[in-house]
C-alpha cells in the first residue's frame, strides 16, 4: 500500500456556447476567484447529476439560455493541477449552438452575462480560453 494520500478533485462542467453569428457567450465572475473577469459559464457537477445536466443547469442558471443534454457536444476534460487557484478541479467542457439573438440574463453567480465576437474577446479566467480554442477546433 503506498503512503501516498487521496487528493480531493472536485467535478465541474463548462459550456461553449456559441450562436450563429459566431458570437460567444461570456458571463463576468462576481466572485473569486478571478472576480470580474470574463468566464465560460459553469459549475459544480451536484450529486447525482451527470455532468452534462450539470452544464445546462449552470448554463440556465448564469444565463438564462436553456438547452437540453443532448444539445450538448462533448469537447474534452481539463484536469491539469494548478488550473484553480481554489485546489484541484476536473472539468468537462460541451459546445452547444445557439440561434442568433437568444436572449440572456445574468443570474445565480454571474456578474453580468454578455455575447462576444470570437474576435475580441476580453481576457478570460482559468483555462477557459484553452476550453474555447478547443471548441473553435472541433467545429472545423
Amino acid at each position: 500500500m503506498s503512503d501516498r494520500y487521496a487528493e480531493t478533485i472536485r467535478y465541474t462542467a463548462d459550456v461553449v456556447i456559441i450562436d450563429t453569428n459566431g458570437n460567444v457567450l461570456l458571463i463576468e465572475r462576481g466572485w473569486d476567484p478571478f472576480e470580474g473577469h470574463w468566464a465560460l459559464p459553469g459549475g459544480h457537477v451536484d450529486p447525482g447529476e451527470s455532468s452534462r445536466e450539470a452544464a445546462t443547469r449552470e448554463l440556465a442558471e448564469e444565463t438564462g439560455v436553456h438547452v437540453t443534454p443532448g444539445d450538448l457536444r462533448e469537447i474534452g476534460t481539463w484536469n491539469q493541477p494548478g488550473r484553480d487557484p481554489r485546489g484541484r478541479y476536473s472539468t468537462d467542457a460541451y459546445l452547444a449552438v445557439v440561434p442568433a439573438g437568444t436572449p440572456i440574463v445574468a443570474g445565480d453567480d454571474a456578474r453580468t452575462a454578455q455575447w462576444w465576437p470570437l474576435d475580441a474577446l476580453p481576457p478570460l479566467a482559468f483555462d477557459h480560453a484553452d476550453i474555447l480554442a478547443a471548441a473553435m477546433d472541433s467545429t472545423s
